[in-house]
Formats: C-alpha cells, sequence, structure tokens
C-alpha cells in the first residue's frame, strides 16, 4: 500500500503540472510565447521524454544494485526539489525554466521506472503478477486522471501567476516523501554489479539484455509501439478539444478523463479476462480495438469546430457520444494490450538484470515516444495535418505493425485463437491448477474427448504445454496453426509412419531436457463414446527413458460438445455456447510410480462419471 500510494501520487504530481502547463500553452499561449499550440505542445511531451532516453541505462543499474525502498524515498525528495524550482519558474514566467522543470520530471520518472516494475516480481506471486501490474496501471492512470482534471483546473483559476498550481505540486510532492518512508525493505538483485557512467556503452549493453529472450524482446517491441499510439492520441487531446470541436479547459479534461478512464477499466478487466495469469492472447484482441476505434475516431471528428463547447454542451449532444466511446473503447482495448506484455517482461526476464531490462524498455519506449512528437510536429506543422487526419494515420499504422508482429510471432495470435475458444464456446471451472509445478519438466496426461482437448488445456495452464496428438489431427486446417505454433508433436503408429514416430520420440526427448512441460492423450485418440479407452504403453517408454513426475488430468462435461464425437457432423446437435466445462488436475505421481494403468486410474478417479 505505500509503495502503490507513493507512485500513484508520483503520476499525479508529474500530470498536474503537465496539464497545467499544456493548458496554460494553448489556451493562454499568447501570454506565455505566442507560439504554434500544436508545436508547442508536441515539444512539450518530447522534452519530458527526452531523460528516458538518456538515463535509463545508468539508473536501470542503480535499481539492480540497491536496495529499492531507500532510493524511492531518494527520489521524492528530488520531486520536492523540483516544485520549489517549478514554483520559481511560473513566478518569473518563464517559458524555457518551465520546459527544464518539465525535463526535471521526465528525469524523475526515469529513476523510479525500472525500480517501480522491477520491485512486483520480488514480492508478488506468479499468479500474483498480472493483477498486481494491472492494480499499479489502473492507479498510475486513475493520478494521471486526477492529474489531467485538477492541473488545468488549477491553471485557470485567476492569478496574477498560477500559485495554486505551485502549491498544489509541492503539497503533492511533500505526501508522496511522506507514504514512501514506510515502504517495506526491497533487497538488491545485484549488489555486486560495478556501475557503468558511460550512458552511451550502458545503453547499448542494455538493449543486448532484450535479445538475451526473443518473447521478452517481442514484448519489449509491443509495449513501446504502444506507447508510440498512446503518445499520439493522448498528447493531441488538448489540442483537439480546442482546435477540432471548440472546445475549452473542462471539455479538454473530460475528453482526458475518457481515455484515462478506459485504460484504467481495460487494465483491470485483464486479470478477469485471463484467470490470473499471463494471457498474451488479449494482445492481439486489443491491437484489433485499437484500430478499429482509432479509425472511427477519424470518421467521428466534426468536420469544423463549435464555438465555446462546453463539457456539458459536448456530452448532451447525442452527435458526440460516438467521439466518446472511442476515446473510451481505445483506453479500454489499450489496457488489454499493454497489462500482458508488461507482465511477460517481469516474469521472463533474468532476475540478477530484470531492473536492466526495464530501463532498456524504457529507452525504447523514450525512442518511440521521442518519434511520435516529431512525427505529429512535422504532420501537423509543414506537411499541413488535421488531428483527425494524424489519428487516422496512426490507426492504420497500428494494423500495419499488428499484422507484422503477428507474422513473425504467431504464437500472440496462436494464444488469441485459443483464448477466444475458451472464453465463447466454453467456460471452463478448474480444480487444482497448483499442482502444475511452476518450473522443471513435468508431463501433463488427460482423457481425450474432443478436438479442442489440447487448446483447453494449453489455454489454462500457465506454462507452454507441448502436446503430442495423432498426426492427422495435428492437420487438420485452421487447428494446424494454433498446434503448430504451440509446438505440438505429431506422433503416429509404427505401422502408419515409422518417421513420425522416432521423430515423435525425439522432440518429447528435447522437451523434457529443456525442462518443458509435455502434454499427452494416453489413450491414442479420441473417445467415440464418452468412455476413457485403455491407456497405451507409450507413457511407460517415455518415463523408462525420461524419468518425470506427470500430473494426471480429466476434462469434464466435455462428451456431446461442439468439438466430441457424440454425433456425427452432420447430424450434430445444437449446442449451447458458453458451456461450463470442468478440468481437475490431479497430484503429480512420481516417475518410479507411474505405469500406464495407474494413470488411467488416477484420470478415472477425477473423471468420475462426469463425461
Amino acid at each position: 500500500m505505500p509503495f502503490f500510494i507513493t507512485q500513484g501520487l508520483g503520476a499525479f504530481n508529474d500530470n498536474i503540472f503537465k496539464n497545467a502547463l499544456a493548458a496554460l500553452l494553448v489556451f493562454k499561449g499568447s501570454q506565455i510565447a505566442g507560439l504554434n499550440t500544436n508545436q508547442v505542445v508536441n515539444l512539450s511531451a518530447m522534452v519530458f521524454i527526452l531523460p528516458f532516453f538518456l538515463f535509463s541505462a545508468l539508473f536501470g543499474q542503480f535499481a539492480d544494485k540497491f536496495e529499492k525502498s531507500i532510493q524511492i524515498r531518494r527520489i521524492k525528495l528530488f520531486e520536492i526539489v523540483i516544485m520549489l524550482l517549478a514554483t520559481l519558474a511560473f513566478w518569473i514566467n518563464s517559458l524555457p525554466l518551465l520546459l527544464f522543470v518539465l525535463f526535471l520530471l521526465g528525469l524523475q520518472s526515469t529513476i523510479f521506472g525500472p525500480i517501480k516494475y522491477g520491485i512486483l516480481p520480488q514480492v508478488l506471486a506468479r499468479e500474483e503478477l498480472i493483477g498486481g501490474n494491472a492494480l499499479i496501471e489502473m492507479g498510475t492512470f486513475v493520478a494521471i486522471l486526477a492529474g489531467t482534471i485538477a492541473g488545468p483546473q488549477l491553471a485557470g483559476i485567476e492569478a496574477g501567476w498560477p500559485y495554486w498550481v505551485s502549491a498544489a505540486c509541492l503539497l503533492v510532492a511533500v505526501a508522496g516523501y511522506r507514504f514512501s518512508v514506510n515502504i517495506p525493505v526491497a533487497e538488491a538483485m545485484s549488489p555486486g554489479l560495478k556501475i557503468n557512467w558511460n550512458i552511451f556503452t550502458e545503453t547499448v549493453r542494455n538493449l543486448k539484455f532484450l535479445n538475451e529472450n526473443r518473447t521478452v524482446l517481442n514484448s519489449v517491441l509491443g509495449i513501446s509501439w504502444f506507447w508510440f499510439f498512446g503518445a499520439i492520441f493522448l498528447v493531441q487531446i488538448p489540442a483537439y478539444s480546442q482546435n477540432v470541436i471548440g472546445g475549452d479547459e473542462n471539455l479538454m479534461s473530460t475528453l482526458l478523463a475518457l481515455f484515462i478512464m478506459g485504460i484504467s477499466t481495460g487494465s483491470l478487466l485483464c486479470e478477469r479476462l485471463s484467470g490470473k495469469q499471463v494471457e498474451i492472447g488479449l494482445v492481439p484482441f486489443g491491437a484489433i480495438g485499437l484500430t478499429l476505434f482509432g479509425l472511427d475516431l477519424y470518421f467521428a471528428s466534426p468536420a469544423s469546430p463549435g464555438i465555446d463547447v462546453s463539457a456539458l454542451d459536448f456530452l448532451s449532444n447525442g452527435a458526440n457520444w460516438r467521439i466518446s466511446a472511442d476515446l473510451l473503447l481505445i483506453g479500454i482495448f489499450g489496457g488489454f494490450y499493454i497489462v500482458p506484455l508488461y507482465a511477460l517482461v517481469q516474469q521472463r526476464a533474468s532476475p540478477e538484470h530484470r531492473s536492466r531490462v526495464i530501463a532498456g524498455l524504457n529507452i525504447l519506449n523514450a525512442l518511440f515516444m521521442v518519434t511520435a512528437a516529431v512525427m505529429a510536429m512535422l504532420l501537423l506543422g509543414p506537411a499541413g495535418f488535421s488531428i483527425p487526419e494524424l489519428f487516422l494515420m496512426t490507426a492504420i499504422l497500428n494494423a500495419v505493425v499488428a499484422i507484422y508482429i503477428f507474422t513473425v510471432v504467431p504464437e500472440f495470435l496462436m494464444r488469441f485463437l485459443v483464448w477466444m475458444l475458451i472464453h465463447t464456446i466454453y467456460r471452463v471451472s478448474v480444480k487444482g491448477i497448483d499442482n502444475i509445478p511452476a518450473e522443471g519438466p513435468v508431463i501433463v496426461a488427460s482423457n481425450h474427448v474432443s478436438f479442442a482437448d489440447p487448446l483447453i488445456i494449453g489455454g489454462i495452464i500457465r506454462r507452454p504445454v507441448n502436446f503430442v496428438m495423432y498426426y492427422k489431427i495435428f492437420r487438420i486446417p485452421v487447428l494446424n496453426f494454433i498446434f503448430r505454433t504451440g509446438k505440438a508433436i505429431p506422433i503416429a503408429s509404427r505401422a502408419e509412419h515409422p518417421e513420425i514416430l522416432d521423430q515423435a520420440y525425439r522432440r518429447i526427448h528435447q522437451v523434457l531436457d529443456c525442462g518443458d512441460v509435455l502434454g499427452i492423450f494416453p489413450e491414442g485418440g479420441i473417445t467415440h463414446d464418452g468412455n476413457i479407452q485403455p491407456f497405451k504403453s507409450g507413457i511407460d517408454k517415455i518415463i523408462g527413458e525420461k524419468p518425470v513426475a506427470v500430473v494426471p488430468v480429466a476434462l469434464c462435461h466435455l462428451w456431446g460438445s461442439l468439438f466430441s464425437r457424440r454425433d456425427p457432423l452432420l447430424k450434430r446437435r445444437p449446442y449451447k455456447l458458453w458451456a461450463k466445462i470442468e478440468l481437475r488436475i490431479g497430484t503429480p505421481i512420481p516417475p518410479q510410480e507411474v505405469t500406464a494403468a495407474r494413470l488411467q486410474e488416477e484420470v478415472q478417479r477425477l473423471r468420475g462419471d462426469d463425461r
């Protein structure tokens, strides 16, 4: 709780200042600098992001080398100093000094970022990681929402200079420090690390850390693209509210609130939709929503701005509800997209340099966001684009990038198809999920009721499962893409295809040697009558060569489902979508006790009479 409040107050303070400054620049720009408001707002965003690009690598080392709670308290003291400088900048009405304060706030966030995401895997259990990330993202964006609303409101109070903004920022900074003193100790992960002070060579080194694990690298690239997309939309909203809709500061706060409420809602929904596991199948779902509603925002935007449109006027006009829905849904699908990726990076990165991986992520995030700011400045300036046209181009780019990513890394699309299957056709109830070991080689053995069995089991178990399956099922169109991408192992009898059988056993040995999960259906085929068929002796051969524990699994209530063999295909009875099925997972059987007969007995006991 102290950490949650501390990081939330930090985000709140950043956004009070950033949005107060944005409101002053957009709505009172002539009083401050007399500059092109679209360009100045994007310049401000770039100034805030620049420290992430320059200093993430340096402070990622600090996060790994030193105890984290002490670092957080020092960061909060630095925030108090920054806000004192902000007070001076507002008092003397200096735009360069205000931009320097913005740079320092970016530097503070740069220091805090690797600690913020590095501390979560230290204090949370594996099954809590997706929920912890969802809560942190929700808390952060609620704080952003509060700052987004408070900043322009405080900036709009008539005064000789914006001292209300300064007072609020100082108060929040002091409160943040007060809560930070209660954060418990989080030990250093690499206390012997020697600090490299060369930010350029260390930046290269941090980026190399990302490349050590292909899954981490792809997740990082996906996160960075999201921040490119989000930066384009979020930064333009102040100017969009004034120049496209014709609104005031209150309307700007309302539109930002819709966007941020969406991200917060999407983040919290992730835990429920993913079943408390890191579900990367939500990532394509999020990408589809970002593109669709980004495109619709272009078509929903008015051709010409209104005059002095208040937030109440905007919301009471039914023609504007489409814009409101688009901003809200872009945020929701953004939450679906970003939370699983952050959790996956934390889960798969090596603990010894996890914070430096987060630092490398922040470097790429900064690079993508600075690129977004530069692109927006060029398109809204010399190229003569309107803000809705910028949104249109970004949504199209998102579709192109998503297609490319899911082509290069089909695992995301495969998991999306599996997730859709087990959340539309079925409702899956699970018992005994903790019986699956968190690491190390293990075999999962289940009864075989339908063609969808590998998808259901693979979608529920938190670790990737390499299934052994009859080669003719492996070759079924559409399902073949999922099975192949999920690294399923086709197998045949020696009489049918001896070369397929030999290759299957080689692949089985490789999976277990690598410490992964092997999934098998010892019946050797899908049941034709709903009963469990005799288990074949292949399991005895596998255990004899690779003695590992075997976890019995029973699929229940699947007989008669859409993908079972209860009825011929052309006479299939009507089947209710979202039907409830059950996955029962037993305790692991030690390798010295595993036989085909014993395994069948355990699966039969787990299933009972529930076909």
